[in-house]
């Protein structure tokens, strides 16, 4: 008798059931195991830049650095014909020489009139303690509130030279931003590059499009703001000399520093100005008033719409928020970056923005 030929496994009942939707092959447990890792990786990468802060601001500050001295190599290639290497040198060169030449004449002097400048503002706070008690106004319980606005004068100066003088906030800050500065300056290429080698290869022509793009807007930033500190602080300087106002030196390079910060720089200088004026007269106090008073509207109406609108149009009210809420959370160096920071974020935006929108239609 012949074997029985093998059964044909039945198709029906042994087919391989669908997965529920509990299961990993489910399309629905597959895409929400994807958004969680999503939001688990967003997660880990903002505790990483919290806990990364300080340093990632340095490296920032260095490209901001990078792209001045890329701005002033291209526009030294306009009168001197040479190579990239060459003009860059040259500009590195200038301003060590400038740099170290400060310190070495000036940094001494600065250093004696600074610790003049928190007995002047320090002082003068006491003196409007007192008039305010001639008139009458209460300042509080035994004076608590003008000891409180002291103490708060004193703890700023002193939480800034804390700031300059250790050694990541000093001098070993400044050579990375320096040393980081020159790198990038040298080649950015390079960095771009290795910046869209982590894109996706669809992504990358629109990557390299946004970083050009931001690239032109900071180095136009950094020109214009440059501009800005040096004549805001030169105009202080020659008034205050002029009507005798002593400090003008340090008042002068203090207000050209923090006209790097927009709104807040000026607010802090300008308190500085008008105490060491009146610390010497009334005369003295309203000429540094109306010095400063000048120098504003200059740089308001006339510097900001020449100079700095052309490079970026930044809203007021957001890079005061963003001032507010930087130094909050990073301190001093946080509210000096927070513009150019602002500033490329737009950008960033902007171009997001663009590539969203379908094209338009073609014209008849």
């Amino acid at each position: 008798m012949a074997a029985p030929a093998d059964k044909v496994p039945d198709q029906t009942t042994d087919a391989v059931p669908p997965p529920s939707p509990i299961e990993p092959r489910s399309e629905t447990a597959r895409a929400s195991f994807e958004a969680a890792l999503i939001w688990i990786g967003t997660a880990a990468l903002f505790w990483l830049a919290w806990q990364l802060a300080e340093a990632l601001l340095l490296v920032f500050a260095g490209l901001v650095f990078a792209a001045g001295l890329r701005e002033a190599e291209t526009q030294l290639g306009r009168i001197w014909k040479v190579g990239h290497a060459t003009r860059l040198t040259a500009v590195v060169v200038l301003f060590l020489a400038l740099l170290i030449g400060f310190f070495a004449f000036a940094g001494v002097t600065m250093a004696g009139q600074a610790q003049t400048l928190t007995q002047t503002v320090t002082q003068q706070v006491t003196r409007l303690g007192v008039l305010a008690h001639d008139f009458g106004i209460d300042i509080g319980h035994g004076g608590d509130a003008m000891a409180a606005l002291k103490g708060l004068v004193e703890g700023q100066f002193d939480r800034l030279a804390s700031f300059i003088g250790s050694t990541l906030g000093g001098l070993g800050a400044l050579l990375l931003i320096v040393t980081l500065g020159i790198y990038v300056a040298a080649d950015p290429r390079l960095y771009e590059r290795g910046v869209e080698w982590l894109t996706p290869a669809h992504a990358r022509r629109g990557l390299h499009a946004s970083l050009f793009a931001m690239s032109n807007v900071l180095r136009r930033w950094v020109v214009g703001r440059l501009l800005t500190m040096l004549i805001e602080g030169s105009f202080i300087f020659v008034g205050l000399s002029i009507v005798g106002v002593p400090l003008a030196g340090l008042l002068g390079l203090v207000s050209g520093v923090l006209a790097f910060i927009p709104n807040l720089g000026a607010m802090i200088s300008g308190v500085l100005i008008i105490a060491v004026g009146f610390s010497v007269g009334p005369t003295e106090g309203l000429w540094a008033f109306g010095i400063y008073l000048f120098v504003q509207l200059v740089e308001g109406n006339v510097l900001t719409p020449l100079i700095e609108k052309r490079a970026v149009d930044l809203a007021p009210a957001a890079v005061l928020a963003a001032q507010l809420l930087f130094g909050i959370l990073f301190g001093i160096l946080g509210v000096a970056l927070a513009d150019p920071i602002v500033a490329l974020a737009k950008v960033a935006l902007e171009r997001r923005s663009k590539a969203a929108e379908p094209d338009a239609p073609p014209t008849r």
